[in-house]
C-alpha cells in the first residue's frame, strides 16, 4: 500500500440541527464552509475548516431515503483533538463568545482546553508548553 496516497483524515459528524451545530462551528469557534450540499432547499451537509483542520457535518432527513434519526446524543464518548500554536486563544476566544470551554490546563506537557458542541462531540485544542504539568492557567 502507498502510504503517501493518505493525506488526511477528516471526522464525520452526524448532527440533530444544522443551524445550531452551525451556529456553533461557524460563529462560535470560526471555523468557515468550505464544501456544502444543499438538498431540496435544506443544508445537509458541510465541510468545515478551521485553520489546518477539517470536519463535515451532515444532518440526515428524518424519513424516506438515507433517512437517520439519532437514538440519543450522537456525539456522546467521541472526542477530536485538535493540535494549535495556541490553545489558550482559543480557549479566550470561544469564552469571549459565550461557549463553555474548560479553563486550560496541562496534561502530557501540553496546554489543553475542551468544549462539548450541541450533540456532544467532545472538542479537545491542545498546544506545547514548558509549564509543569497539572498546571492550571490564570489570566494576569
Amino acid at each position: 500500500m502507498d502510504t503517501a496516497n493518505v493525506r488526511e483524515a477528516v471526522p464525520f459528524f452526524r448532527v440533530s440541527d444544522m443551524k445550531t451545530s452551525l451556529a456553533f462551528y461557524v460563529d462560535g469557534l470560526g471555523f468557515t464552509i468550505d464544501k456544502r450540499w444543499d438538498d431540496r432547499g435544506v443544508l445537509r451537509w458541510v465541510s468545515l475548516k478551521l485553520g489546518g483542520a477539517s470536519l463535515m457535518l451532515q444532518q440526515f432527513r428524518p424519513k424516506g431515503q438515507d433517512a437517520w434519526v439519532a437514538d440519543g446524543k450522537v456525539g456522546e464518548g467521541i472526542s477530536i483533538f485538535f493540535m494549535c500554536e495556541d490553545a489558550i486563544a482559543i480557549w479566550r476566544e470561544a469564552v469571549a463568545k459565550g461557549l463553555d470551554a474548560s479553563t486550560p490546563e496541562v496534561g502530557n506537557g501540553m496546554w489543553v482546553t475542551g468544549l462539548d458542541d450541541p450533540d456532544g462531540y467532545r472538542l479537545e485544542f491542545e498546544s506545547a508548553t514548558d509549564a509543569p504539568e497539572d498546571s492550571v492557567f490564570e489570566e494576569d
